[in-house]
């Protein structure tokens, strides 16, 4: 490489890093919003019935998002967008910005009117097993929320336009006003009844979605070139080539979708508590897989989308962001796993341990979060190979992977949940964790198709198994000195002794890792400013 190149790559580099940055600060902030809205969630309904109805209840919206919305839009939309912008043509970008806005609007519109009319049918995707006062609750539930639905898709809209031109950090972050508008109704309403606070938590949530599109319309309409009047479903040769790769991608989502519907649909037969449980654990062990997945895929799905050359050149500079973004990924990834197993009820309690959430509630949430942690690395990993696919144009091939996946979660979940507690003379709702730990199971067998199928289109790339493995040592050693501090330290408030525990690991897993050359100190400081 000539030295007249390596200031542009640099450069380029820097640019994916300060995207990535922004990526995880505005999800870590969105997170760390909906872990306080989930602990005071825990606080006020508990692991009982109503809050299993209204985690069912929120499966519905959150399905529908992600189907029609983040995922979906990400993958088809931002890629031909972003070429447009790329060729200077901001013009067209928009013509076909518009024409998919007004096209998402007529589809998520028949559907919210389709959920409101037909809610009974829905939430037998979701919670067969509910029957009675509890199913009567979640129809409730549902017909209130789904208004909200077809707000978030038009959020995901904004989401891709800000993305595409770099403004990362708001569409990351806006998902906190939603959070708040929850907050806010489980602080102020916090003396009524379950099922009452359950119904105004859902108007809560509808109230948040509407917060939520608010929050990025100004930015979206500053950095539009206009001609708003001009919102139209125009069939552009643009507009076609999204549609045509939406289809494939949207399928692909759903099936990863429907793997969440699937445990859902599993603990509903679970008895009281268990789609709750899952609720929690949900919020915590999908925190590494978006602030370090998602954050490093969000930032490369741009920036690969754009590679242009030759294709032997294309593959290279392809292979050079998936290792180094692998090995961004892992050395986060690895610690949050080990601590999910170690000390899983330390970090339930530190975040959910509040008025009717109990110490054995927190033990129950630990088995899910350990299950969870078996196919954590994978699946954030496969986050982001999938980003890759789609930057190259195949939204085909992680579909035929995601099926699989799916077809192993619901085998493998329905096994591990409901005949092996009877073999072995537990509660049913021990089940529960064999959901997350078969999920983690099919996680592993799509890592290892979708890396495959890569290696096949740009050619081998190196996961640095050295690295992994240092990186395991270092989070072990770290789990120790966390373990031994969690017996030796005469602290009971779960708070408290949560803060003290989790510090210790993290502060002596970035100190090891420093020393074995895995993270620098300086670079861990330099991405916190």
């Amino acid at each position: 490489m000539s030295s007249d190149q390596a200031p542009p790559k640099r450069a380029a580099g820097a640019a994916i890093q300060r995207s990535a940055v922004l990526v995880a600060a505005g999800i870590l902030l969105s997170r760390l919003s909906g872990l306080v809205r989930t602990s005071l969630f825990a606080g006020a309904f508990g692991l009982k019935d109503t809050a299993d109805v209204v985690a069912a209840a929120l499966r519905i919206p959150n399905f529908l998002q992600n189907l029609f919305g983040e995922g979906a839009l990400s993958a088809s939309f931002i890629p031909v967008y972003s070429a447009l912008l790329g060729a200077k043509r901001a013009d067209e970008a928009d013509r076909a910005a518009r024409a998919i806005l007004a096209l998402l609007a007529l589809v998520t519109s028949v559907i919210v009117l389709a959920g409101v009319l037909w809610t009974p049918l829905f939430i037998d995707l979701v919670a067969a097993g509910y029957t009675g006062a509890k199913r009567d609750l979640l129809i409730e539930l549902v017909r209130i929320m789904f208004p909200g639905v077809g707000l978030l898709v038009l959020s995901a809209w904004c989401l891709a336009i800000l993305n595409s031109h770099g403004r990362f950090f708001l569409s990351y972050a806006a998902p906190v006003v939603w959070n708040v508008a929850m907050i806010a109704v489980l602080v102020v309403f916090r003396h009524a009844s379950a099922a009452n606070l359950a119904i105004d938590f859902a108007w809560g949530a509808v109230a948040g979605s509407a917060l939520q599109l608010a929050i990025q319309m100004p930015t979206v309409w500053r950095l539009m070139s206009g001609h708003w009047s001009d919102v139209r479903l125009h069939l552009s040769e643009h507009v076609r080539t999204v549609l045509k790769n939406f289809v494939p991608v949207l399928f692909s989502r759903g099936v990863v979708q429907i793997s969440a519907l699937i445990d859902g649909f599993i603990a509903s037969f679970l008895g009281e508590g268990p789609l709750a449980a899952l609720f929690a654990a949900q919020q915590l062990y999908t925190l590494p897989v978006s602030l370090f997945g998602m954050s490093v895929s969000a930032a490369e799905l741009p920036a690969m989308s754009g590679t242009t050359g030759h294709a032997t050149a294309r593959a290279e500079a392809l292979r050079g962001r998936l290792e180094n973004s692998q090995r961004a990924i892992a050395v986060l990834v690895i610690p949050s796993a080990l601590a999910f197993l170690a000390f899983g009820d330390v970090i339930a309690a530190t975040l959910f341990q509040l008025r009717n959430f109990h110490h054995q509630d927190a033990v129950f949430v630990w088995a899910i979060l350990a299950g969870s942690a078996v196919g954590l690395l994978a699946s954030t990993l496969a986050r982001l190979y999938a980003a890759a696919f789609y930057a190259l144009g195949d939204t085909t091939t992680p579909v035929q992977y995601a099926v699989v996946r799916v077809i192993l979660v619901a085998g493998l979940g329905y096994l591990l949940a409901i005949p092996l507690p009877h073999v072995l003379g537990l509660d049913l709702r021990w089940g529960t964790p064999g959901l997350t730990a078969s999920a983690g199971v099919a996680g592993w067998v799509e890592f290892a198709l979708l890396r495959r199928g890569l290696q096949r289109r740009i050619g081998a790339f190196s996961l640095q198994s050295s690295l992994l493995w240092r990186a395991w040592t270092a989070a072990g050693a770290a789990a120790l000195v966390a373990v031994g501090g969690r017996w030796l330290i005469p602290i009971t408030h779960p708070q408290i002794r949560g803060i003290v525990i989790l510090g210790a690991y993290g502060l002596t897993y970035l100190a090891i890792a420093h020393q074995a050359k895995i993270v620098s100190f300086d670079e861990v400081v330099k991405r916190l400013k």
